[in-house]
C-alpha cells in the first residue's frame, strides 16, 4: 500500500472509530454532519416561505376577476367624519397586519414612492396595474384599494361598507393632494427588500 492510500485508510479507521458506526463518504456525508450540528438547521423561519423573494409582488402576473375590485352597483364611498377617517387611514396606512406578506401601504408608497403621474388627476381615471390585471379601463380611489389589496398585500377586498376601506380611501386622497408628478419616486425592484425579516437578527446566531 503506498503512502497516500495507507493515510487515507487511518483517516476512514479513526473516523468509524470516533463515531462507532459505519462512515459515508463524499461531500453528501459532510453536509449532513454540519446540518446535524446546526440547531438551526431544521427550523429556520425564513426557509419554507420567504415573503422577500426575488419577485416583485405588483410585477404583472395571472389575471385577477374584476368583480373583486369593482365597486358593485349601488354602493356609495361614505366620506364621513372625514377628519377621523384620514387619522385611522394613516394608522392603517402603515398597518402590514393587513396583509400576509408583512407589506402595507406604506411599503411601497413610503414618501411618494411608486405612483403613477395619472395618481394626481381626480378619481375615477385609469390606472394601469388595474387595466393590465383586471381589464378595468377607470378605477375609483376605492377599488385602487381593494386592487392592492389583492396583489402586492395578497389578501382579501376588505368589505365594501367596511369603515376600513372608506378610511383608507380618505387618507389615499389627502396624500394624493400633496402628491406632485414630477417628484414621484420609482418604486424598488422588490418592495420587500427593505424589510427582510431574515436579516436583522439570526435566532441562531451566538448571544453576545
Amino acid at each position: 500500500m503506498n503512502p497516500l492510500a495507507r493515510t487515507l485508510a487511518v483517516g476512514v479507521t479513526a473516523t468509524l472509530a470516533l463515531t462507532g458506526g459505519a462512515a459515508t463518504l463524499g461531500p453528501q456525508a459532510g453536509a449532513q454532519t454540519v446540518r446535524a450540528r446546526n440547531p438551526c438547521a431544521t427550523k429556520n423561519p425564513c426557509a419554507a416561505k420567504n415573503p422577500c423573494a426575488a419577485q416583485n409582488p405588483c410585477a404583472a402576473g395571472a389575471k385577477i376577476d374584476p368583480k373583486m375590485v369593482a365597486r358593485p352597483a349601488g354602493t356609495k364611498l361614505v366620506l364621513t367624519g372625514k377628519g377621523d377617517l384620514v387619522k385611522e387611514g394613516e394608522r392603517l396606512w402603515k398597518d402590514t397586519k393587513l396583509s400576509t406578506n408583512s407589506l402595507s401601504c406604506n411599503t411601497c408608497h413610503q414618501n411618494n414612492a411608486a405612483f403613477n403621474a395619472t395618481f394626481a388627476k381626480p378619481y375615477p381615471h385609469p390606472v394601469e396595474m388595474p387595466k393590465d390585471r383586471a381589464g378595468l379601463k377607470r378605477v375609483n380611489i376605492d377599488e385602487m384599494v381593494q386592487l392592492c389589496m389583492l396583489i402586492p398585500m395578497a389578501a382579501k377586498p376588505l368589505p365594501w361598507d367596511s369603515k376600513e376601506l372608506a378610511a383608507l380611501s380618505a387618507y389615499s386622497l389627502q396624500v394624493q393632494k400633496t402628491f406632485k408628478p414630477g417628484a414621484a419616486k420609482p418604486a424598488a425592484a422588490n418592495p420587500c427588500a427593505a424589510k427582510n425579516p431574515c436579516a436583522a437578527k439570526n435566532p441562531c446566531a451566538p448571544k453576545k
